[in-house]
């Protein structure tokens, strides 16, 4: 296949996204839930949406525009160790791979294997070639390189087992909201959207904000009450029941709208249902924070990307094609091997 082949499957495998009748969409959402109750309609209609944009004609070529990718080399075989903590959040890698040229070997993650094997199985439909560089696999041996995603510890693994040959192996990561005081009651819905998305699972979800005043957090706490529909899903008010009970025993301060609880730490990666704070005198201060956690932190949002390097609030979980996990560009990885 050339790459104008690749990249017109892939443009396919979009407008087939795109297409999909409410019966079908419903069949699919129901299989991914099955396997993931974390995995809601709603957050599988989410993601597909954001595979449409990624697939994009327009946007495919001019990403891959910006390499040189040799249409004679040989390809390589990628093992690529997917997460599993949001529905087909391994799909760039998988796109990655094959938009170059190469064989894809995926582990999936237990918890999001219906959606990308149905990704997968659409894409070979569409262009039965791809048949020959997609295989799943339980053990990844012997590759010419692998692509990992997982946590610190995992990371560890990942290293012990996979260092010795061209590596991409991600550790954790979380995303940060930084507020100045001048926002309204909209852009606090917008935040809160990138907050709650994927019940925050996602390493681009925001878990910790950064405020000049606590002031900001009431006003913040009173202006998400339309997301109270998180409540209606058990497994996260039992989360959020838990870690409710454990600051209540323990006399933590903390602050509660009924289904978030917002509380000041110097941590990064909140629980499910929480969201830290910190406090900043000054935009100095702040700067010189952020700085020490960089390589912590996935992406920074702020209102209408005020913030240097942030995007604007609600934006977290739409990712361009080049911006890659960890800040690594997996694409030039790739090519270069």
């Amino acid at each position: 296949m050339t790459l104008e082949e690749r990249i017109l499957a892939f443009v396919q495998l979009g407008k087939l996204i795109s297409s999909l009748n409410s019966d079908e969409f419903d069949a699919l959402a129901w299989r991914v839930e099955n396997n993931n109750s974390w995995f809601t309609p709603e957050h599988t209609k989410s993601a597909l949406n954001g595979l449409e944009v990624f697939l994009d004609e327009k946007k495919l070529r001019e990403w891959t525009a910006k390499y040189t990718i040799n249409e004679n080399a040989s390809p390589k075989e990628i093992g690529i160790l997917m997460a599993g903590n949001i529905p087909a959040v391994g799909f760039h890698d998988l796109l990655c791979v094959l938009i170059v040229g190469h064989k894809a070997s995926v582990k999936l993650s237990t918890s999001d294997t219906v959606l990308i094997q149905w990704l997968a199985n659409e894409l070979v439909a569409i262009q039965p070639e791809f048949g020959k560089l997609i295989s799943f696999e339980e053990m990844l041996k012997g590759k010419d390189a692998y692509i990992a995603t997982g946590s610190d510890n995992s990371a560890r693994y990942f290293n012990y087992y996979f260092g010795k040959y061209p590596s991409i192996i991600r550790k954790n990561r979380t995303s940060i909201g930084i507020l100045d005081g001048k926002e309204s009651p909209a852009d606090f819905v917008s935040l809160a959207k990138d907050i709650f998305q994927y019940f925050g699972l996602g390493c681009r979800n925001v878990s910790k904000i950064y405020v000049p005043h606590k002031e900001v957090l009431v006003k913040f706490l009173d202006a998400i009450d339309g997301f109270q529909i998180l409540a209606s899903n058990h497994k996260y008010i039992n989360n959020y029941d838990y870690n409710k009970s454990i600051y209540l025993v323990n006399g933590e301060e903390h602050l509660d709208n009924g289904f978030l609880l917002l509380r000041q730490s110097k941590d990064l990666v909140s629980p499910i249902s929480v969201v830290y704070y910190e406090t900043y005198d000054s935009l100095e201060s702040l700067e010189n924070e952020i700085s020490t956690i960089s390589e912590k932190i996935q992406c920074i949002v702020s209102k209408d990307a005020w913030y240097a390097g942030s995007s604007g609030f609600g934006l977290a979980q739409t990712p361009a094609l080049d911006d890659y996990a960890d800040g690594i560009d997996t694409l030039e990885f790739l090519i270069g091997l």
